[in-house]
């Protein structure tokens, strides 16, 4: 009490004070050129929230302002300047103009260029400008903010994995996922047991800036793994400055917005009773049970994190702590993440060497739901009930034999039992960091040397049991259980080294910049999965070590002549431990050329151009990912303890060869660009566009082998060759700028072709393709082709012939090739699941205090076969005569197409090939910021939010958006309501 009564007598005390000390101080802001009033400026007090801007004169007036405060006035395209008050109350201010978003740092391979320096192309995304939301996958950040960078969520699961592909990908087979660098530090593509998506690990709340790497002159620097291009993930570090804490929290409802068309119960009757035999029609219950509702639920999620940045003496330091708890629609789906980061940077030695050290620590809990359950609510009979009498079962209706045990094939599941009698959990542990040193040489300060060591190591757990549950054959195994346990341990371990000179040769008006290194990295990944835990007798455990090491030298060459002309050189060759000794190494080049067009005397006078500058670039990128650890090396595989040879009393272990390819080697794929990057007014209107053309070849595709001439009848090799092309363009506008009203947009669009120009040594008229695209229904039947000449993933489908009132006439296909009958030969490849055109669009509004963001996402052009209506569309499905004892619900389109039987026919028909072309509105975000509420040095601000809000289509599945083309059991994507605050302290 008596500190309580010190501090509030100084309070008192310097209140007067200060505010006898403070005045208002009045000025006018123009530009340095022509003396034109620029409205809209920001005028704030250094190290406080307190401020203004100037009116549509130029003028401003700021209250409260002592003497020896710093005004800091900042204006989009100008140079910030600082100004110390004085004795005088006015003010007036010049700005200069700047090249600011010219030379903003862009992080490329191995080190950092400005925007007017870059000659590959790369996009960079800053924090501020990513989506905004209840956002638990970094990669949901991204999408739809890039030209060329198509991002497809694996459905409403908390945390689900993405499909990313820039430009389309590369490969056929092996791996057409971007190489992802966090830090520093390489990533495993591979993914981590018992995570949905290896990003997760993340916060989303630490991430600075997303750097796309997407041409060859870019990528090349990374060789083996960037064929599919690179994405550089750059974390949050500490600052100047007092320490600074900032609090964010915020709260979500999720809900899906619609469900499967099944029929209701009312509906299922009147078919039954239409169409059934008197068997069919005994079967029917009295209840009225929407198995969907009975399965999905609304979503709850919570996300909380505390930062604190600043410096101490040498030091700077940024640490955070974060945590997630997201419960999904689909019952007992469920996220809780928790994380820890810390980033430390000092220069020691007279400012020689700097050292920047970084770590990430995630803890990630996930319960899985049974997917399967999202089929089985679709076919299960809704006038039955949810429970039955019966408690062999969970108390869960079931359908049964006389005997008790579940009817052994036929029969779906009850829905709600398969979520609630299992329990799927995992445990997961994830760190990544780097420690960096940069040190200047004392004799030579234009000689750097680099070392990066960086790490990424997970461990993980889980366990998945089953109980009373009718998806065992008897009674006695239901009660018995199904008991799985996993562990996977996983280290990747890095180490890059390199020198870098750099020096302005003013005789020449030239500058250099010689970078020369080696990388070493190595992949361990080991662990077991134990099954059948419930009975000894067949307890089965399955152990696995794997290690992949990769090794590279690599070395780059940035001339510039004038600060006009650019040219960049960069070689790479990386070795593969994947590959046999005689196939090991490959070499990856690539050469690009810049032309700062603006920079020339001829446009001088040319006022309306702020930036113009043309890139050409050519190079060559590598892929050695075909998902084995060892496909060109020996290796046998141990025999499990039920699968020994007896010899007498004992069991030996047996030794199986496994099959390989000792002539397997690089993918590689040539790439060029050109593109234009452009600003106009003062870059009120910026952009750029690029033209691309990459050829694959020595695709690594999985193919069948003669009779004898492998250890299978199928294997990976290179054969084969694809075309990709397209054209990306990106514009960004200042719409308007006020003192109190600012409006941008961004778009971005891309066009992208791919083309199969090779699959075999011999590519003859009569070869259909590479099969590929299972579907649900039709048992070893395929519904997509790879094929010369088409894109992969074509459909493979009959044509399918209508009536004079446009409805599907059953078993009537056209007869393309004219022989008389149906048969394969009749098929044809009709469409693709990629989109011709993409496009994205994005809105910031701020008004005063007030800021509004939307993003929508459109795709053109691609189609999806409706693996649903194909499925659950036709009599026999509901009514099968193979299983008298039961009756299956199905969707509404068995009454509009009126199908009976299931025929591998009508499943490859083009009438479930539907175009799934549509516009979405992902994201409208409305924030308002109270400003410093809490003291000069705070700042509170609220927003609200809304994800996944129109969806415009004629695609007529549950959601057009299926990255694989085949829509069957998806988790729907939910909509999403946020509300959350952050502030600043």
């Amino acid at each position: 009490m008596k500190n309580f009564k010190f501090f509030l007598f100084n309070v008192l005390l310097l209140v007067p004070i200060l505010m006898f000390g403070q005045q208002t101080i009045k000025g006018t802001v123009v530009e340095s050129k022509g003396n034109t009033a620029l409205p809209g400026v920001g005028v704030i007090i250094k190290g406080t929230v307190k401020g203004t801007s100037t009116d549509f004169d130029g003028n401003y007036t700021l209250e409260n302002v002592k003497p020896g405060d710093v005004l800091v006035f900042s204006y989009i395209g100008f140079y910030t300047q600082e100004i110390t008050v004085g004795e005088t109350t006015t003010i007036n201010v010049s700005l200069v103009e700047s090249t600011e978003s010219l030379d903003e740092v862009v992080i490329v391979g191995y080190g950092v260029t400005t925007v007017k320096d870059a000659t590959g192309s790369v996009t960079s995304v800053k924090a501020k400008d990513l989506n905004k939301g209840a956002i638990v996958s970094p990669d949901q950040m991204l999408t739809g903010k890039v030209a060329g960078v198509q991002i497809t969520s694996g459905g409403g699961a908390p945390g689900s994995g993405s499909t990313i592909r820039i430009r389309g990908g590369a490969s056929l087979n092996a791996s057409n996922d971007p190489l992802f660098i966090i830090d520093g530090v390489p990533v495993d593509k591979e993914g981590i047991a018992g995570i949905r998506n290896p990003l997760n690990t993340i916060n989303p709340n630490d991430i600075e800036s997303y750097t796309i790497l997407k041409d060859a002159s870019a990528t090349a620097i990374y060789g083996s793994r960037a064929s599919n291009g690179v994405i550089i993930i750059t974390t949050k570090k500490g600052s100047d400055g007092d320490i600074q804490g900032t609090y964010s929290s915020n709260f979500s409802v999720n809900t899906n917005i619609e469900t499967v068309d099944a029929l209701s119960a009312d509906q299922f009757r009147t078919y039954v009773n239409e169409n059934g035999i008197p068997s069919d029609i005994a079967l029917l219950g009295n209840e009225n049970t929407n198995w969907q509702n009975e399965i999905f639920r609304t979503g709850y999620g919570t996300n909380h994190n505390l930062s604190l940045n600043g410096s101490s003496g040498a030091f700077k330091f940024r640490t955070s702590l974060g945590y997630t708890n997201q419960t999904g629609t689909l019952k007992t789906s469920k996220l809780e993440r928790g994380t820890f980061a810390v980033s430390i940077g000092t220069v020691l030695l007279d400012e020689h060497l700097k050292i920047d050290l970084n770590t990430k620590l995630s803890l990630i809990n996930n319960r899985f739901a049974d997917t399967g359950a999202i089929g089985n609510a679709i076919s299960f009979d809704p006038t039955q009930p949810v429970y039955s009498n019966n408690p062999t079962y969970g108390g869960y209706f079931e359908w049964l034999q006389e005997n008790g045990n579940p009817q052994a094939v036929g029969a779906p599941r009850n829905p709600l039992a398969l979520l609630e009698l299992r329990n799927d959990e995992s445990h997961s542990n994830r760190s990544i960091g780097n420690i960096q040193f940069d040190y200047k040489m004392h004799f030579l300060p234009e000689l750097r040397a680099n070392l990066n060591l960086g790490y990424d190591i997970s461990s993980s757990d889980g366990d998945n049991t089953i109980f009373n549950s009718a998806t065992a054959k008897t009674a006695e195994l239901a009660a018995l259980g199904s008991i799985s346990h996993f562990e996977q341990d996983k280290k990747n371990i890095l180490s890059d080294f390199y020198l870098n000179y750099a020096k302005d040769i003013d005789a020449i008006n030239s500058s250099i910049d010689f970078m020369i290194g080696y990388s070493y990295q190595n992949f361990k990944n080991e662990g077991f999965d134990k099954n059948n835990i419930q009975d000894k007798t067949l307890t089965e455990l399955l152990d696995y070590y794997n290690e992949l090491n990769l090794q590279s030298f690599f070395g780059r060459l940035k001339y510039s002549y004038a600060d006009k002309y650019l040219l960049t050189l960069t070689y790479r060759r990386d070795g593969s431990s994947r590959f046999s000794k005689s196939n090991r190494w490959g070499n990856f080049p690539s050469a690009a050329f810049a032309w700062k067009i603006y920079e020339e005397p001829f446009m001088k006078n040319a006022n309306a151009v702020s930036n113009l500058k043309l890139r050409l670039s050519w190079g060559i990128t590598g892929q050695q990912d075909v998902g084995d650890y060892y496909p060109a090396i020996a290796t046998y595989l141990a025999s499990t303890n039920t699968a020994q040879y007896q010899f007498g009393s004992s069991y030996i272990t047996t030794f199986r060869a496994q099959p390989f390819n000792s002539t397997l080697k690089w993918e590689e794929t040539e790439t060029y660009n050109a593109g234009l990057d452009f600003g106009l007014f003062d870059n009120v209107l910026s952009g750029s566009v690029d033209a691309y053309f990459r050829k694959t070849k020595d695709l690594l595709n999985f193919i069948p082998f003669p009779g004898g001439s492998s250890l299978s009848n199928a294997g990976n090799a290179n054969i084969g060759k694809m075309e990709n092309k397209g054209i990306e363009l990106t514009l960004n506008t200042k719409a308007i700028r006020t003192e109190d009203l600012n409006l941008d947009f961004g778009l971005n669009f891309t066009y992208n072709d791919t083309e199969i120009t090779q699959l075999t040594t011999n590519d003859g008229p009569d070869y259909e393709g590479v099969p590929v695209g299972g579907f649900d229904g039709g048992v070893g039947n395929t519904i997509q082709r790879h094929t010369v000449g088409y894109d992969p993933y074509s459909f493979f489908v009959y044509q399918q012939v209508y009536d004079a009132n446009g409805k599907p006439i059953e078993g009537v296909y056209v007869d393309r090739n004219n022989d008389g009958i149906i048969s394969n030969a009749d098929r044809y490849r009709y469409q693709k699941p990629t989109a011709d055109y993409t496009l994205g669009f994005t809105t910031d509004l701020n008004y005063k205090n007030w800021n509004f963001n939307m993003a929508w996402r459109a795709n053109i052009g691609n189609y999806v076969y409706n693996n649903v209506d194909s499925a659950k569309g036709f009599r026999d499905q509901l009514l099968n005569p193979g299983f008298p004892n039961v009756i299956e619900n199905g969707v509404e389109n068995i009454l509009e197409s009126g199908f009976i039987n299931g025929g591998a026919e009508r499943y490859l028909s083009d009438y479930y090939v539907q175009e799934a072309s549509f516009v979405k509105l992902d994201n409208v975000t409305v924030g308002y910021n109270f400003g410093s509420v809490f003291g000069e040095s705070s700042n509170l601000s609220v927003s609200g939010s809304a994800q996944n809000i129109l969806t415009i289509t004629d695609y007529e599945g549950l959601d057009p958006e299926v990255g694989n083309g085949i829509d069957f059991n998806i988790y729907p994507r939910p909509r999403i309501y946020m509300i959350g605050v952050n502030l600043n302290f």
